[in-house]
């Protein structure tokens, strides 16, 4: 009756490192409405529903990056028994040295998997030498579950937390498929508790606010995101030099945008996928583009990343430095601004991003006194007009910051902002808007989307939780049906697959 060809659903089934499994493909839809399905099924079964969990993130992940779902074992293997045995030694000694060892574990894996041909070629250079890449394939991920691994080993030698006794719960934290390849880096302390809980319990709001997320994520994603690079930002940013300086100001605000709803857009999808198996991720976006300073746009962006820095590096620096005062407070800065742009990638464009941001913040800290005075002596402290300048500044300090985050060399930096103060061109703003409408378009209704209240989205969640099941249902497919249609080519991977 039904001609069913095996072979098709073997390859469809198995890893193909030029077709990852997404968020958003037709592919993950289906696997994830099959697994929801058992997952309701099981619900009162809290054994069933881990194991569903555990076999269901380790597939996810085979089909993401293949092989190295045994570095992802062993990741959580390695992690949880240093943990344990970290927590039960009784010298001091012996605890400073399992917890090095397993920061040189972890970040020797790391360094090896991301930075090896990163620092073959620096040795490279100084020699004048040649350098041939050496073939390393990067794992999916790899920076965010071994961060995640890692806090867990960390929290308990600061005593933060006491280690799980189950292997298979802390599995569980480390597998765990919506925030395996892109975050949020959700830390044990929160996350294992809910595992151990045996009601799967989510209510009408969750519901209702899960697929919110889950459909504004896909909307940032492939309606915003995939859209203007395609369509217009990647064309600028590879070739500054044929666009005037209209365009290539544009195509700066354009990326800001594309990146922020890219990133933004996985982890919506995320917490969204987290809450309808009735898990509370931490959140790791909080409007960023409305901060008023560099330091409040970095509590805002990548919420769960800079936490982590701040509580495992830039405390301990602040610490090793405290006799310097505020001096020691900018190079601790500096360096964990540094080292987090190293995390991002291996490339010199990435530390100087990284670098850029940490002269940022330390400027700001100089500059600390003589503002406050100046805002007083003009009497702008806490005015609106001074909240809306320091936006549109801060903003545009992170803009320009982004031109090194996405360009491979300073050279194309310095043609991009070459055009812009030099080229700029004013009267193609019309024709820029009559060839690229629905690029303005979508920039345009983008940002405005960024700067709606808070309350707003807590409405229409709460609206979209009274809705009966089956309407909820038929919004969600309208939005994917949407989100197909405005599709120009096939799903662009997460911008931060790559970290």
């Amino acid at each position: 009756m039904f001609d069913l060809d095996l072979t098709k659903l073997g390859d469809l089934l198995a890893y193909e490192p030029s077709d990852p499994l997404l968020f958003g493909s037709s592919l993950f839809l289906f696997f994830f409405f099959a697994f929801i399905v058992f997952y309701r099924i099981f619900a009162t079964s809290k054994n069933i529903r881990i194991v569903l969990i555990l076999l269901f993130s380790l597939y996810f992940y085979y089909k993401a990056s293949g092989i190295f779902f045994l570095l992802l074992i062993f990741s959580s293997v390695f992690n949880f028994y240093s943990g344990r045995w970290l927590f039960i030694s009784a010298s001091q000694s012996v605890k400073k040295f399992i917890l090095v060892l397993n920061i040189i574990v972890n970040l020797g894996l790391l360094g090896y998997f991301k930075y090896t041909n990163f620092f073959l070629q620096i040795l490279s250079d100084f020699r004048l030498g040649e350098f041939d890449p050496l073939n390393i394939l990067l794992p999916i991920g790899i920076s965010f579950f071994t961060f995640k691994s890692m806090s867990y080993v960390l929290d308990i030698y600061l005593e933060v937390m006491e280690p799980t006794n189950s292997l298979r719960d802390f599995s569980v934290f480390v597998f765990f498929f919506p925030n395996i390849l892109a975050g949020p880096i959700d830390r044990a302390s929160q996350f294992i508790p809910q595992v151990e809980q045996d009601n799967y319990l989510v209510s009408k709001d969750e519901v209702g606010k899960a697929l919110l997320l889950i459909m504004s994520g896909l909307v940032k994603k492939i309606v915003i995101a995939d859209y203007l690079s395609l369509n217009f930002v990647d064309r600028v940013f590879d070739a500054p030099l044929r666009f005037t300086g209209v365009e290539n100001l544009f195509a700066l605000y354009g990326y800001a945008l594309q990146i922020y709803c890219d990133f933004s857009g996985y982890s919506d999808i995320a917490i969204g996928i987290a809450l309808l198996m009735g898990f509370k991720l931490m959140d790791n976006f909080n409007s960023p583009f409305q901060a008023t300073s560099v330091a409040d746009f970095w509590r805002r962006w990548h919420i769960s990343l800079s936490t982590w820095l701040l509580d495992y590096l830039f405390r301990p620096l602040q610490m090793k430095f405290r006799n310097l005062k505020m001096y020691g407070n900018i190079i601790a800065l500096i360096i964990t601004f540094v080292l987090c742009g190293l995390w991002h990638g291996a490339s010199w464009m990435f530390l100087f991003w990284g670098l850029l941001h940490g002269l940022y913040m330390g400027f700001s800290l100089l500059l600390q006194k003589p503002k406050r005075k100046l805002y007083n002596a003009l009497k702008l402290t806490n005015t609106k007009l001074l909240s809306v300048a320091q936006k549109i500044i801060t903003f545009h300090l992170i803009a320009i910051s982004f031109v090194f985050f996405k360009v491979d060399n300073f050279q194309s930096a310095f043609d991009i902002f070459n055009q812009i103060f030099f080229f700029f061109k004013p009267n193609v703003l019309s024709q820029f808007i009559e060839g690229y409408t629905p690029t303005f378009v979508i920039l345009i209704v983008g940002y405005v989307m960024h700067f709606l209240p808070r309350s707003l989205e807590l409405k229409t969640g709460g609206a979209l939780s009274k809705i009966h099941p089956v309407v909820q249902g038929l919004i969600l497919a309208i939005v994917i049906w949407i989100c197909a249609q405005v599709q120009s080519a096939e799903l662009q991977p997460f911008i931060y697959f790559q970290f």
